[in-house]
Protein backbone atom coordinates (compact mmCIF):
# COMPACT_ATOMS: atom_id res chain seq x y z
CA UNK A 1 0.00 0.00 0.00
CA UNK A 2 1.52 3.70 -1.09
CA UNK A 3 1.60 5.74 1.67
CA UNK A 4 0.00 9.21 1.31
CA UNK A 5 2.61 12.15 0.23
CA UNK A 6 3.45 14.37 3.88
CA UNK A 7 2.75 17.48 1.45
CA UNK A 8 -0.71 16.78 0.26
CA UNK A 9 -3.72 17.64 2.77
CA UNK A 10 -6.22 14.90 2.38
CA UNK A 11 -9.85 17.10 1.99
CA UNK A 12 -12.01 17.11 4.16
CA UNK A 13 -14.62 19.54 5.61
CA UNK A 14 -18.31 20.36 5.04
CA UNK A 15 -18.70 18.22 1.87
CA UNK A 16 -15.58 15.79 3.13
CA UNK A 17 -13.83 14.04 0.36
CA UNK A 18 -16.67 13.89 -2.30
CA UNK A 19 -15.99 14.68 -6.09
CA UNK A 20 -17.81 17.84 -5.98
CA UNK A 21 -15.86 19.89 -3.43
CA UNK A 22 -12.59 18.13 -5.18
CA UNK A 23 -13.54 19.85 -8.57
CA UNK A 24 -14.97 23.22 -7.16
CA UNK A 25 -11.65 23.83 -5.59
CA UNK A 26 -10.01 22.70 -9.16
CA UNK A 27 -12.35 25.21 -10.54
CA UNK A 28 -11.73 27.90 -8.75
CA UNK A 29 -8.49 27.31 -9.01
CA UNK A 30 -8.32 27.44 -12.53
CA UNK A 31 -10.78 31.16 -12.66
CA UNK A 32 -7.79 32.53 -10.99
CA UNK A 33 -5.38 31.55 -13.66
CA UNK A 34 -3.70 33.54 -16.46
CA UNK A 35 -4.81 30.89 -19.11
CA UNK A 36 -8.89 31.21 -18.33
CA UNK A 37 -8.35 35.22 -18.18
CA UNK A 38 -7.08 34.73 -22.12
CA UNK A 39 -9.43 32.60 -23.35
CA UNK A 40 -12.09 34.16 -21.82
CA UNK A 41 -10.75 37.33 -23.87
CA UNK A 42 -10.35 35.42 -26.61
CA UNK A 43 -14.00 33.99 -26.50
CA UNK A 44 -15.61 37.48 -26.14
CA UNK A 45 -13.19 39.09 -28.40
CA UNK A 46 -14.52 36.25 -30.75
CA UNK A 47 -18.03 36.82 -30.01
CA UNK A 48 -18.35 40.62 -30.79
CA UNK A 49 -16.32 40.24 -33.89
CA UNK A 50 -19.17 37.80 -35.31
CA UNK A 51 -21.52 39.65 -34.33
CA UNK A 52 -20.79 42.89 -35.64
CA UNK A 53 -19.55 41.18 -39.01
CA UNK A 54 -22.62 39.22 -39.56
CA UNK A 55 -24.79 41.01 -41.95
CA UNK A 56 -27.97 38.56 -41.40
CA UNK A 57 -27.52 36.27 -38.95
CA UNK A 58 -26.79 38.06 -35.40
CA UNK A 59 -27.89 36.12 -32.72
CA UNK A 60 -26.54 38.97 -30.25
CA UNK A 61 -26.53 42.12 -31.44
CA UNK A 62 -25.42 45.35 -29.65
CA UNK A 63 -25.77 45.94 -26.62
CA UNK A 64 -24.64 42.11 -26.50
CA UNK A 65 -26.94 40.84 -24.12
CA UNK A 66 -27.17 37.46 -24.23
CA UNK A 67 -22.65 37.55 -23.79
CA UNK A 68 -23.80 39.23 -20.68
CA UNK A 69 -26.05 37.00 -19.58
CA UNK A 70 -23.10 34.15 -19.96
CA UNK A 71 -21.16 36.40 -18.05
CA UNK A 72 -24.16 36.36 -15.34
CA UNK A 73 -24.26 32.59 -15.26
CA UNK A 74 -20.89 32.38 -15.07
CA UNK A 75 -20.28 34.41 -12.28
CA UNK A 76 -23.61 32.80 -10.56
CA UNK A 77 -21.80 29.40 -10.53
CA UNK A 78 -18.11 31.01 -10.02
CA UNK A 79 -18.91 32.80 -6.66
CA UNK A 80 -20.04 30.05 -4.85
CA UNK A 81 -17.39 27.22 -6.17
CA UNK A 82 -14.98 30.21 -5.11
CA UNK A 83 -16.38 30.52 -1.76
CA UNK A 84 -16.63 26.42 -1.35
CA UNK A 85 -12.80 26.38 -2.01
CA UNK A 86 -12.25 28.92 0.36
CA UNK A 87 -14.16 27.58 2.85
CA UNK A 88 -12.33 24.26 2.35
CA UNK A 89 -8.74 25.90 2.47
CA UNK A 90 -9.73 27.61 5.07
CA UNK A 91 -10.68 24.34 7.34
CA UNK A 92 -7.27 22.67 5.97
CA UNK A 93 -5.56 25.71 6.97
CA UNK A 94 -6.92 25.47 10.37
CA UNK A 95 -5.98 21.95 10.97
CA UNK A 96 -2.55 22.92 9.66
CA UNK A 97 -2.08 25.91 12.06
CA UNK A 98 -3.00 22.93 14.96
CA UNK A 99 -0.58 20.78 13.69
CA UNK A 100 2.70 23.62 13.65
CA UNK A 101 0.89 24.81 17.31
CA UNK A 102 1.33 21.21 18.94
CA UNK A 103 4.67 21.43 17.15
CA UNK A 104 5.66 24.72 18.79
CA UNK A 105 4.19 23.53 21.60
CA UNK A 106 6.33 20.39 21.98
CA UNK A 107 9.16 22.34 20.84
CA UNK A 108 8.69 24.79 24.30
CA UNK A 109 8.52 21.39 26.31
CA UNK A 110 11.66 19.90 24.92
CA UNK A 111 13.59 22.95 25.82
CA UNK A 112 12.19 24.02 29.04
CA UNK A 113 12.97 20.35 30.12
CA UNK A 114 16.63 20.49 28.63
CA UNK A 115 17.35 23.69 30.39
CA UNK A 116 15.67 22.31 33.58
CA UNK A 117 18.29 19.22 33.14
CA UNK A 118 20.88 21.69 32.67
CA UNK A 119 20.27 23.70 35.42
CA UNK A 120 20.14 20.52 37.87
CA UNK A 121 23.61 19.71 36.17
CA UNK A 122 24.88 22.76 37.02
CA UNK A 123 23.62 22.39 40.27
CA UNK A 124 25.23 19.38 41.21
CA UNK A 125 28.52 20.45 39.59
CA UNK A 126 28.67 23.67 41.63
CA UNK A 127 27.82 21.26 45.18
CA UNK A 128 31.10 18.79 43.87
CA UNK A 129 32.94 22.10 43.45
CA UNK A 130 32.31 23.39 46.88
CA UNK A 131 33.12 20.01 48.40
CA UNK A 132 36.46 19.56 46.01
CA UNK A 133 37.17 22.87 47.73
CA UNK A 134 36.09 22.00 51.37
CA UNK A 135 38.16 18.59 50.67
CA UNK A 136 41.18 20.59 49.47
CA UNK A 137 41.15 22.96 52.42
CA UNK A 138 41.29 19.98 54.69
CA UNK A 139 43.94 18.15 52.62
CA UNK A 140 46.39 21.50 53.10
CA UNK A 141 45.37 21.80 56.64
CA UNK A 142 46.42 18.29 57.04
CA UNK A 143 49.14 18.95 55.13
CA UNK A 144 50.88 21.46 57.10
CA UNK A 145 49.87 19.73 60.25
CA UNK A 146 52.00 16.78 59.12
CA UNK A 147 54.86 18.94 57.99
CA UNK A 148 54.45 20.74 61.79
CA UNK A 149 54.69 17.56 63.62
CA UNK A 150 57.40 16.63 60.99
CA UNK A 151 59.68 19.44 62.24
CA UNK A 152 58.71 18.93 65.85
CA UNK A 153 59.56 15.33 65.38
CA UNK A 154 62.77 15.88 63.52
CA UNK A 155 63.83 18.21 66.29
CA UNK A 156 63.06 15.85 69.25
CA UNK A 157 64.67 13.17 67.46
CA UNK A 158 67.98 15.05 66.77
CA UNK A 159 68.24 17.24 69.67
CA UNK A 160 67.74 14.05 71.87
CA UNK A 161 70.55 12.21 69.19
CA UNK A 162 73.03 14.25 70.07
CA UNK A 163 72.70 14.02 73.95
CA UNK A 164 73.29 10.77 73.57
CA UNK A 165 76.18 10.95 71.54
CA UNK A 166 78.62 13.14 73.46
Amino acid sequence: MASASPHRFVHHGTFGNDRFGILAERFARFFGTPRFIIGQTIVVAVWIAANAAAVTLRWDPYPFILLNLAFSTQAAYAAPLILLAQTRQAERDKVRDAAVQAHRDDEIKREEAFETGQTEMLERERATAEQHLTLLAQNTRLTEEIARLTVELHTAICHDGGRDRR
